[in-house]
């Protein structure tokens, strides 16, 4: 039953053994013309202003310590999944956000360059970070060890927060319009109700789960300076 329910989040379309469904993550390549308007339109004003407050913020969060154009690189990570997690919110089209082999590709090389940079740049910084301050002297030890562990399973809980998140909503939705067929009329619309209401709900954990990793991972990297 497991296997068959969630089968329906593995990429199957494919030609000559390459598989399609992949390509939805390169869709939003079509938004770049409208950069280069000579009249923007209202999406490159609205984008543009979003941009903005995540530049500002992402700035504030680094510090006065970080290099120039550092905020770019979180702001692209929060345009491309966002832009993914919307993309899966219409028929047919996969949601390559679902699954960790996109989401672990998104941390896992995001976090080790931080880890390398910060561990080889500013090693006493890195070691300080192992023991908060005001520690206990006899709590010491059992602080790094759990620093230590936290820290080593960070890209972890960054991709499983957004895979899951992603991945539980598209299953009620599922779940819930595969009981359509059998429901009387009242109960159809009903459903349809309650599933513009859960779609509603989805695009708000699209945008959330998306600054949710773009700011943690701003955090992460803020710590290493």
């Amino acid at each position: 039953m497991m296997t068959n329910l969630f089968s329906m989040f593995d990429p199957s379309t494919n030609i000559m053994n390459f598989s399609l469904n992949w390509m939805s993550s390169l869709i939003g390549l079509i938004l770049i013309p409208y950069m280069y308007w000579i009249i923007p339109n209202r999406f490159i004003y609205l984008w543009n202003k979003i941009l903005t407050t995540l530049h500002k913020e992402f700035k504030t969060l680094l510090g006065s310590t970080s290099h120039t154009g550092s905020t770019f690189i979180f702001i692209s990570l929060f345009s491309f999944i966002v832009f993914n997690n919307f993309m899966g919110l219409f028929p047919y089209i996969f949601t390559s956000t679902s699954h960790m082999s996109m989401t672990l590709a998104l941390a896992l090389p995001l976090w080790l360059s931080f880890m390398i940079y910060g561990w080889i740049n500013h090693t006493n910084h890195m070691f300080a970070h192992l023991v908060p301050q005001g520690t206990p002297s006899i709590l010491m030890p059992f602080m790094v060890c759990i620093e230590t562990i936290s820290n080593f399973i960070r890209p972890g809980t960054l991709a499983v927060r957004l895979a899951a998140n992603m991945i539980a909503g598209h299953l009620l939705l599922t779940l819930l319009g595969g009981t359509g067929p059998s429901l009387n009329m009242l109960m159809i619309n009903i459903l349809l109700i309650t599933q513009i209401a859960l779609l509603t709900l989805e695009s708000a954990v699209a945008i959330i789960q998306s600054y949710v990793f773009a700011v943690l991972s701003t955090l992460y990297s803020s710590e290493v300076n």
